[in-house]
């Protein structure tokens, strides 16, 4: 039996907490996922999962046994990037997520840039609003935006996403500008949703929510869309800041209501914990973060 292999096995299983995840996360067949434990188990004279119908979870055998397999594997992982240079140059494969909007508009052209000065690095980007589990889809540094969950990875803020109300100058010449919530009840609105009713723009006044009445003329299924229509003019959108910031440095749209936004969502940059940091990864989150942080402060 091959330990090292037997070892990754076993903490993908618990990592993912199924034998047909850690298929997947590790390119094999289930059937050969389920031998290797089972072979381990035996080897082992010990169970180390409860079984179940939803998820497999260690048993007390396991859990000593799990830890001291994740040493020797970042270990072994170590060492081999030692040996392949990847703690003396920077190079070797990176992969990213971040949300869909904000990859597009702000990762982006800082990746692009970022290649240029590296080119012995390789960046997999994942960008989409579908938040993507770090550990079985092999992601190295993960944007989140909102407040983050409780976790061992280590996290540095990058800016805050403000919620606004936006439109075009053309339209607040011609229909006014509002300055209370309420006054939306007179403005064409443009909204985001899929089904027939929208959800309601919530706003706050100190500690005080307020449910605005709104008077939808428009609706579309994605914020960009919303951003289009609200620069020729269709009316009042609501979006993530940073999907108008453009054309607000353009002047084709303002925000209103700006006294009545909820609190800013925090956006942060994270990634796993490690002894020893690859420099692929310092050097893209040095070049990242600073860069991430002074567009998101526009």
């Amino acid at each position: 039996m091959d330990r090292l292999e037997a070892m990754s096995v076993i903490i993908a299983v618990t990592e993912t907490g199924s034998f047909s995840a850690a298929s997947r996360k590790l390119g094999t067949p289930v059937a050969s996922v389920s031998r290797k434990v089972a072979e381990l188990e035996a080897r082992l004279k010990a169970e180390l999962f409860q079984r179940s119908s939803r998820r497999m979870t260690l048993t007390d055998a396991g859990r000593s046994y799990i830890d001291a397999c994740k040493r020797i594997i970042e270990q072994v992982d170590d060492a081999e990037r030692e040996v392949s240079g990847e703690y003396r140059a920077p190079k070797g494969d990176l992969a990213v997520t971040a949300p869909w909007g904000l990859g597009h508009t702000h990762l982006l052209p800082i990746a692009v840039e970022f290649l240029a000065a590296y080119p012995d690095i390789a960046l997999r980007l994942a960008l989409t609003d579908r938040v993507v589990d770090t550990v079985t889809e092999n992601i190295d540094v993960a944007i989140r935006i909102g407040i983050l969950p409780d976790s061992a990875m280590i996290a540095t803020r990058i800016g805050s996403i403000r919620l606004v109300v936006c439109a075009s100058p053309a339209y607040l010449a011609a229909h006014g500008r509002p300055t209370a919530p309420d006054d939306l009840g007179d403005h064409d609105c443009i909204t985001i949703g899929e089904g027939p009713s929208p959800p309601a723009w919530r706003f706050s006044q100190g500690d005080r929510s307020i449910v605005a009445p709104m008077r939808t003329r428009l609706t579309v299924n994605t914020s960009e869309a919303a951003v289009l229509a609200a620069m020729q003019g269709a009316g009042l959108a609501r979006v993530m800041s940073y999907k108008m910031g453009a054309a607000k440095r353009a002047g084709t749209l303002e925000v209103v209501l700006d006294d009545f936004e909820p609190q800013p969502l925090p956006a942060h940059i994270v990634y796993a914990q490690r002894k020893l940091v690859p420099l692929k990864l310092r050097v893209f989150l040095n070049w990242t973060i600073p860069r991430l942080k002074a567009r998101l402060s526009l």
